[in-house]
């Protein structure tokens, strides 16, 4: 092992509004907010690492999903029981729906335009 994975960044036009659209997501608590960066942390003991971080970007692009012009470079895929509840959760809390996916997964955009997952593995 070289290292141990400390921080994930995504940029975004409104850091704010972005670190609350993934806290309800993933659970996560914000730690550090200031116009620019947010940072969030898993809510248990012990919970200080990885951080998801926002960090505001001027003239933001965001990325365009199923295509290529635009790449989405990441994505959380995010594990859920039924995906039918998940989906009315994320698209609750301003998540949009592609329309694209499978029977295990379906992909959906974050308020900034940038793709995740929704999956229920069978293994």
């Amino acid at each position: 092992m070289i290292g141990t994975l400390d921080v994930v960044v995504l940029d975004c036009p409104d850091p704010a509004a972005l670190a609350a659209f993934y806290a309800e997501l993933l659970g996560l608590e914000k730690v550090v907010e200031d116009a620019d960066w947010v940072e969030l942390v898993g809510s248990g003991p012990g919970d200080s690492r990885p951080i998801v971080a926002f960090q505001r970007v001027d003239d933001y692009t965001a990325p365009q999903w199923p295509g290529q012009a635009v790449p989405q470079q990441m994505h959380f895929d995010v594990k859920v029981d039924d995906l039918d509840v998940g989906e009315r959760q994320v698209l609750d809390i301003g998540a949009t729906a592609t329309g694209s996916g499978g029977e295990t997964f379906r992909v959906y955009l974050d308020p900034a335009g940038h793709p995740f997952c929704l999956i229920n593995p069978k293994d």
